[in-house]
């Protein structure tokens, strides 16, 4: 298959390195765009006031990928892959291998859910994947399972056009529970932001604090209670794959508007 790679933890992350040269040697013809350094948690941000350079990386990859790193964000990156750097578009569009997890609430700030969004918004199948630990080095349980889903989509394609979202547990492969269909789950975070000074007397802030989990889990409008969230699937020890869209339309919400009369006020 013909895939295009990116991430938001830039050209020298060991998890881009593991998912590329892992389907390079798999037959597949890979192309990576990927920023030129850490991306993360930029969401789905685009440069517009400023140029965006791309170099060709010719070292780093398996002898067989084509790799750029661009100055730009993850979203940027597949954008110019799509626009100007391949010569037609990928069967599908990859991002990751991401340190540390995209869960819950975190996919709406996340760069690397963000590259795949940008493959979908150009009608292109796409996978995001994430190990779910900031910590472990061990990309190669989420290479293998990447392989997989890939082989099985050059097989059975995707039903419809979609974003796959995957976690995969920060554990030896054998002790991975199966993989899991899951939906969104929540996780709140305190905030914190710790004052500084810096050594010319200015004040500065540095954004910490740390995530609550499963604080409560959201219903969902169109699925049944039984499926399990990504946030409780991954403690679990399982691999979750959460299918996500772009269209954020509240339908409740607008049953809810329409019957406060709204649409009447003018």
């Amino acid at each position: 298959m013909k895939l295009l790679i990116s991430n938001d933890d830039g050209i020298f992350a060991l998890g881009i390195r593991a998912l590329a040269d892992t389907l390079a040697e798999a037959g597949h013809e890979i192309t990576v765009v990927c920023p030129d350094r850490e991306r993360s948690a930029t969401g789905h941000g685009l440069t517009l006031h400023d140029p965006i350079r791309a170099e060709k990386i010719e070292t780093i990859f398996h002898p067989t990928v084509r790799a750029w790193s661009c100055s730009g964000t993850p979203s940027d990156c597949v954008k110019l892959a799509l626009g100007a750097l391949m010569d037609s578009f990928p069967d599908l569009v990859l991002s990751g291998i991401n340190h540390g997890s995209n869960l819950g609430t975190d996919i709406l700030y996340s760069g690397t859910v963000s590259a795949a969004m940008e493959g979908v918004i150009e009608g292109i199948p796409s996978v995001a994947f994430s190990l779910a630990s900031y910590t472990s080095r061990e990309f190669e349980a989420a290479a293998r399972f990447a392989k997989t889903l890939v082989t099985q989509f050059s097989k059975q394609p995707l039903p419809e056009l979609m974003l796959l979202n995957v976690n995969v547990p920060p554990v030896k492969p054998e002790e991975i529970a199966g993989v899991k269909i899951t939906r969104q789950g929540l996780r709140r975070y305190i905030d914190t932001f710790e004052k500084r000074v810096d050594p010319r007397g200015k004040i500065y802030y540095w954004l910490a604090g740390e995530a609550l989990e499963d604080v409560e889990q959201p219903d969902h409008l169109h699925l049944p209670k039984d499926i399990p969230t990504d946030v409780q699937a991954i403690r679990d020890r399982y691999i979750t794959v959460t299918p996500l869209q772009y269209n954020l339309t509240d339908a409740a919400g607008v049953n809810s508007l329409q019957g406060l009369g709204l649409n009447t006020l003018w």
